[in-house]
């Protein structure tokens, strides 16, 4: 997932075709560290979006428009006293640079003609949008930047722009085969690093790939390669810069499952995935786009989406985790109790033979060796020399009843123990499922319910939540519905799934439960396999090559009384093993 110079190349190659010309119409600064610009084109209104969010910095085009605070900030208010209905006259790159510079050309306040840079660095964490003179010098920028917090560049305003050499990289675009060569081949790392370090825009993910379709190590050291695969390197690395050259970009975007992973301006081949729409066999998916913009858009929409709920359900996800955690130091605590409790047999057998041959023992002894009549051994019995026989025999069968006892307990609670780790381990992976707000809401409820969370009073009667189950259809149109939590799974075996369905989990692990509506039509193999896939794909068990899935009609699937929320048994069911991806299935919308 890397913003780098490649990508903004591709991305200067749009603006350039689609807002160059065009007049700034209106200015906004929706976030602290975020622009939407509104520029009137020959081809009708677009909008630019900038951010220098430390953590996801982009522009792109988009559709969207944002809510602007009643006060506009500082830093937008300069924007449009200079370049408000400025036109647009310029965009490049320098380099192969993550930054981009806009040319923007508008009236003084004396009516003359006065040129203006917008510049968007895009650099991670350093990440800033720096608007400037005709002479580079800063009039203001949406992050000030002092000699406190950098020693190798200000970023305020009446200094100097300038963008800052802290690594000593030349430009991938004017390189040569005798300079790739001296470049790469001076750098005792391994081939990924080594084009890494050398170059600008080029990140270390593309270093991996140039390394990948050059069918190279990207950890091999450079010095380990012969003089053809030195070429062979050079080749495809000049092959991807004379598409930058020539502009021929193909965005693509690469999921694994409904996960956004990564994004770039030319197809990835290192994941398996080199033309788009292939899957490749880690369960990846490269998805095209028509635009850089397009690509970025939804990358970060969905990027952010996740991100969002990963972050609200961080809370719970801690609860949970400190919840197995105990759990887990609770069942091994009881486990090594009841292996102590093995004991038991051999003092039953102590008080036995000691009330059999107690007239052999002397007074006093501090131990006797008796003949053992269940093995026909002799056996050593240790007593207490203050007691008798008897009293000895008496010591032995106490202690094998209070091992009974806490065996008989231990037993119950490891039943206990082990219901409750299951029961928790699904509502883990209820939470990694989690796509949204009621989601997570039905997760807290059944926390609640179940006695690991205080119910929080408000005074208001609290309404129950519900969240639809994900839905997806096969590729012979049956609809397939699985279960995002216990909450659901419980409503989607027994209250919307019919017993003629079929019912499919994972078997012997957390997952949700899927079932196919049938609608008394015979299915065909695939729509097994298919549903099988989602069962295993929402599991504890999605990262594995293969997993286990019972399944059989859903009137065989019975709960007992007073189970947990998503517990349910069954006795009678067919298996199969499967690979969990789901990357070819359709999802459905219910929203």
């Amino acid at each position: 997932m890397a913003f780098d110079g490649i990508m903004v190349a591709g991305l200067v190659s749009e603006l350039r075709q689609t807002i160059l010309q065009g007049r700034i119409s209106k200015i906004a600064q929706p976030e602290s560290d975020e622009l939407l610009l509104t520029i009137k084109t020959s081809d009708g209104v677009r909008r630019l979006a900038l951010s220098a969010s430390a953590s996801l910095p982009y522009i792109y085009l988009t559709v969207t428009n944002r809510t602007s605070p009643m006060t506009a900030p500082n830093f937008c208010m300069v924007l449009r006293k200079h370049i408000a209905n400025g036109r647009i006259v310029d965009i490049t790159q320098p380099g192969l640079e993550r930054v981009i510079r806009i040319q923007v050309e508008h009236l003084d306040e004396l009516g003359d003609l006065r040129r203006k840079h917008l510049i968007i660095e895009l650099m991670g964490k350093y990440s800033n949008i720096i608007f400037c003179d005709d002479k580079d010098r800063i009039i203001d920028s949406i992050k000030h930047i002092s000699a406190q917090v950098s020693s190798i560049r200000e970023v305020l305003p009446g200094r100097a722009y300038f963008i800052p050499e802290t690594r000593q990289k030349t430009s991938p675009l004017d390189a040569d085969e005798a300079s790739f060569f001296a470049s790469v081949t001076s750098h005792p790392a391994g081939c990924g690093k080594a084009i890494f370090d050398s170059y600008t825009g080029i990140s270390s993910q593309m270093a991996a790939e140039i390394c990948c379709r050059a069918s190279i190590d990207p950890d091999l050291p450079v010095s380990a390669l012969n003089q053809d695969e030195l070429l062979h390197l050079y080749h495809n690395f000049s092959w991807i810069m004379e598409d930058i050259k020539k502009e021929d970009f193909h965005p693509v975007m690469i999921l694994r499952g409904n996960v956004p992973v990564d994004f770039s301006a030319i197809p990835l081949h290192q994941y398996g995935t080199g033309t788009a729409e292939a899957v490749s066999p880690d369960g990846y998916t490269a998805v095209s786009y028509t635009s850089v913009s397009a690509v970025l858009e939804e990358f970060y929409a969905k990027r952010s989406a996740y991100t969002r709920i990963r972050q609200k359900s961080a809370d719970l996800r801690k609860i949970v985790s400190n919840l197995l955690d105990r759990s887990r130091k609770k069942l091994d605590l009881q486990e090594k109790q009841l292996k102590d409790t093995g004991k038991m047999d051999k003092y039953r057998i102590y008080g036995e033979l000691l009330n059999t041959y107690g007239y052999q023992v002397e007074e006093g002894a501090s131990s006797v060796t008796v003949l053992n009549y269940y093995d026909n051994q002799e056996l050593t019995i240790p007593l207490d020399g203050t007691c008798t026989p008897l009293e000895n025999a008496q010591k032995y069968f106490a202690r094998y009843n209070k091992l009974k006892r806490t065996r008989d307990a231990l037993q119950e609670q490891l039943l206990s123990t082990r219901q409750e780790l299951d029961h928790l381990s699904s509502i883990d992976t209820a939470l990694h499922i989690a796509e949204s707000e009621n989601d997570l809401m039905e997760i807290r409820a059944e926390l609640e319910q179940s006695g690991y969370l205080k119910r929080k009073y408000t005074g208001k009667k609290q309404q129950a939540v519900k969240s639809r189950p994900l839905h997806y259809l096969s590729s012979d149109g049956f609809h397939i519905y699985v279960g995002k939590n216990n909450t659901q799974n419980d409503e989607l075996t027994f209250k919307f799934a019919d017993g003629g369905d079929w019912w499919f989990h994972a078997k012997g692990m957390p997952g949700s439960h899927v079932v196919v509506k049938t609608q008394g039509q015979e299915l065909p193999d695939r729509v097994f396999e298919e549903a099988a896939q989602l069962a295993g794909y929402y599991s504890n068990g999605r990262e594995n090559d293969k997993v286990e899935i019972d399944y059989l009609q859903r009137k065989n699937v019975k709960k007992p009384n007073g189970a947990v929320p998503g517990f349910v048994v069954y006795y009678t069911n067919y298996s199969m093993a499967v690979h969990p991806d789901i990357s070819h299935l359709k999802k459905i919308s219910d929203d």
